[in-house]
């Protein structure tokens, strides 16, 4: 059973991010504030759902909460001020987008930078722990999928509609193949060192 409050008596904001492993397109970020009293046996770590409990449960968690956003980093934001930046970035950013002030904030994981002057905790596997985290897990995750199946539609020689952007062996066998996108985050190690990659558009 996933934890309502970390912060008794205040009004909370659960955060996420997804795609932060990813060779392209951008991170993105949830922030959620859910009733005090609320209760869902179907709400865990986004990782661990199909994606047709995922988008089922984004409906519910939008209709259910007291607040919710989503916000993103491009991949260009990325490469300038670095994946880890990029994702507070984003938690920020939705945090800003929220219609209703938190008085505390709940990150997953170990990192984060004060957002205003809220208290704030980060739980490692959070998303595994607490409601609201896995709530803005499972926005951020659907959110995020959704916009790699448009680059797609642009890059589908790359494989996002599958590995939305992740390292697979398909996707590194693309980028030696046409070299990378536009929508690649160009300071990751897009291929192993010893494998050089074409330029974009010089096929």
């Amino acid at each position: 059973m996933l934890l309502s409050h970390h912060f008794s008596g205040m009004t909370e904001a659960g955060c996420d991010e997804a795609g932060r492993g990813c060779l392209a397109g951008a991170v993105f970020a949830a922030a959620v504030i859910l009733p005090d009293d609320y209760h869902n046996e179907r709400l865990n770590d986004s990782k661990q759902l199909s994606h047709r409990q995922r988008m089922a449960l984004r409906e519910e968690v939008q209709r259910d909460a007291v607040a919710w956003s989503v916000a993103s980093v491009s991949n260009v934001e990325i490469d300038q001020i670095n994946i880890l930046r990029a994702s507070i970035l984003a938690m920020h950013r939705a945090l800003d987008q929220l219609q209703v002030r938190p008085e505390a904030v709940i990150v997953d994981g170990n990192r984060f930078l004060p957002y205003k002057d809220l208290p704030f905790a980060t739980i490692v596997k959070g998303d595994g722990k607490y409601l609201a985290i896995a709530a803005a897990s499972i926005l951020a995750k659907t959110y995020r999928d959704e916009e790699m199946l448009r680059l797609h539609a642009l890059y589908p020689q790359y494989g996002w509609e599958k590995n939305k952007g992740y390292p697979t062996a398909e996707h590194r066998r693309a980028i030696k193949e046409y070299g990378p996108t536009p929508f690649h985050r160009m300071t990751f190690q897009l291929l192993p060192v010893e494998e050089p990659m074409l330029p974009f558009g010089d096929i």
